[in-house]
């Protein structure tokens, strides 16, 4: 009789075993693998057929507006209180203004930045961001373009995406004890922030390598540049502090380590490939943005808007991306809008110019170590 059930029990073990291998969808997905590095480095991009389709499905461009013919008149000189735009033709002007509600707010319509009774008005702070933003959409369209943005640029939709505040800003993490005045004693980790892929790397990393213009260049740089040390390096917070860095890179993109490294020699630039300096050259895209155009911002902003500590939302790399190596897959998305590829200065303001880099990167030996 034992021998019966054992015999019963291997029986209904082999059919569970089948029927979880052959019905409970344990096949593998079909694949798409893209090579970005040598042959035989392993340096492959990869994802599922299903999960490429719905992110590309997620990040389509909108349609531009239809097209109008230039007149003569000057959008500064028809309405009041231009200050931005105010050189550029009405029809140009109100072509633009269409684009940006239905890229910002096109729940809300005119109304989210603008007295309808008096359009000249200032009273209400969306319309003092939007005119910084419109700036700042310039600024990464011009000083930017060689560095990072190319040919494709950016609008309000690039970040925005149908909604008045985009999707993925950032605060600065006060830690789990900032209300009670205490000092968390958890050497600012050891909490699961979605920030670093729900690690218990640094939680405040973006406030390190994204909030400030003048922050040290080799910030980032944790590795040794010789073979024997010369004197004493870096302590392992730092090292965490840039994995947590390289995490968010990672997850913003939706891509791993090779897309940028080769990881047998991580930081040979010689080894890397051509998206690590467009990342380099990025990462203080980032910071010149937060330092000159949203932190500036912080007292227009209300209450609501600021984070626990009083901070405005700021900028890191999922804003722009999404998921995507290339924002909204690549397209070219400002040029059927040459208004932001110039900078115009606002009243009483000079535009912001580019800190100059420590050192220029170039593709190949070796930019600078960062």
């Amino acid at each position: 009789m034992k021998t019966l059930l054992v015999v019963a029990a291997a029986v209904v073990a082999t059919f569970l075993t089948i029927a979880q291998f052959g019905t409970a969808g344990w096949t593998r997905p079909p694949i798409l693998a893209q090579q970005h590095g040598f042959r035989g480095t392993g340096m492959d991009q990869i994802q599922t057929k299903a999960g490429a389709a719905a992110l590309k499905a997620a990040n389509v461009a909108p349609d531009p507006a239809e097209p109008v013919e230039q007149g003569t008149d000057k959008a500064g000189a028809t309405y009041q209180n231009v200050q931005v735009l105010k050189d550029v033709s009405v029809e140009e002007f109100n072509r633009l203004m269409t684009s940006m509600t239905e890229w910002v707010a096109p729940e809300q319509g005119c109304t989210y930045c603008h007295n309808t009774e008096n359009m000249a008005d200032d009273s209400l702070y969306q319309k003092k961001v939007a005119r910084r933003m419109i700036q700042m959409v310039q600024h990464i369209n011009t000083t930017w373009k060689e560095k990072h943005v190319g040919e494709a640029g950016v609008t309000c939709y690039t970040c925005h995406r149908g909604q008045p505040v985009p999707k993925n800003v950032w605060f600065d993490n006060p830690g789990p004890n900032y209300k009670t005045a205490f000092t968390p004693r958890n050497n600012g980790q050891n909490l699961a922030s979605p920030s670093v892929g729900l690690a218990s790397l640094p939680y405040n990393t973006f406030a390190e390598f994204f909030a400030k213009k003048d922050v040290d260049q080799n910030l980032i740089r944790v590795n040794a540049t010789t073979a024997l040390p010369e004197s004493k390096g870096k302590p392992i917070q730092d090292a965490e502090r840039t994995y947590g860095l390289m995490m968010h890179m990672s997850s913003a993109l939706g891509v791993n380590c090779t897309y940028c490294h080769n990881t047998r020699a991580i930081s040979n630039w010689s080894q890397s490939t051509p998206q690590r300096t467009l990342a380099w050259h990025a990462i203080r895209m980032v910071r010149d943005l937060n330092g000159d155009y949203i932190e500036p911002l912080t007292s227009t902003f209300p209450p609501n808007r600021l984070g626990p500590t009083g901070d405005a939302p700021k900028l890191n790399c999922a804003t722009c991306h999404n998921g995507q190596n290339k924002p909204l897959a690549g397209a070219h998305v400002v040029e059927t809008y040459p208004e932001l590829t110039q900078v115009t200065a606002e009243a009483g303001a000079a535009p912001p110019q580019e800190p100059a880099p420590a050192k220029e990167p170039t593709p190949a030996p070796a930019p600078a170590p960062n």
